[in-house]
């Protein structure tokens, strides 16, 4: 869907997690919403961002990349503190507190019960028309490649968006975002609307958290 406001979200500066996925499409998606993009490869690219997205890619490979990189801790600080991250299917897995006991570094600081390749490996990739609470009527055109599924949720999170056969794809709790899905490779843009006006709403709160420098 088209911007209908060119430069609507100018105020915003977000971060885009680029040590391996598909972080591309997304930075592009939040240019054509007007929003500042930053690429996310050090610590110190965190300082002044008014949220983060976690893109898809393979999850064990971003953990250890964000390890290699001292990323995993300022990270889990952040989130910690209430600043916003939306999570896009390995973002979902980093996030989710429980992968099934799988080794491998995790955020793990949303109440998710997250199963890896969920749906089968690449040639088991597929759309599907999802329902989306807050985003209108209109079903949202979903990607799944090489997915995970939400299992269970824990009581402060909520649901957001579920296939036909109850499997959960999409969720938030408190500042925290995530879909199983890739809505950044379609040009329907209501879900990083969605977690810009998040952003936006929340700004006041997690501004001081992205502060490189403690207020003196």
């Amino acid at each position: 869907m088209a911007n209908d406001m060119a430069g609507g979200f100018s105020d915003l500066t977000i971060g885009v997690l680029a040590l391996q996925g598909a972080f591309v499409e997304h930075v592009q998606m939040l240019q054509r919403l007007g929003a500042h993009p930053r690429e996310v490869r050090l610590p110190s690219d965190f300082d002044g961002l008014d949220g983060l997205i976690i893109p898809g890619g393979e999850s064990t490979t971003i953990g250890k990349l964000l390890v290699h990189y001292e990323l995993l801790e300022p990270l889990r600080t952040l989130v910690d503190s209430g600043f916003p991250v939306y999570g896009t299917c390995a973002g979902t897995i980093l996030l989710a507190k429980d992968i099934g006991g799988l080794d491998q570094p995790l955020l793990a600081t949303m109440d998710l019960v997250v199963e890896r390749n969920a749906f089968g490996r690449q040639l088991q990739s597929f759309e599907a028309d999802v329902k989306i609470a807050g985003l209108g009527e209109e079903p949202f055109r979903a990607i799944f490649i090489r997915a995970p599924a939400i299992k269970s949720t824990g009581p402060g999170v909520d649901v957001l968006a579920s296939l036909d056969n109850g499997t959960i794809v999409a969720a938030r709790q408190d500042s925290l975002l995530v879909s199983c899905f890739h809505p950044e490779l379609t040009t329907d843009d209501r879900f990083h609307r969605a977690f810009l006006e998040q952003v936006r709403a929340q700004r006041p709160a997690a501004q001081p958290a992205a502060q490189a420098t403690p207020a003196t």
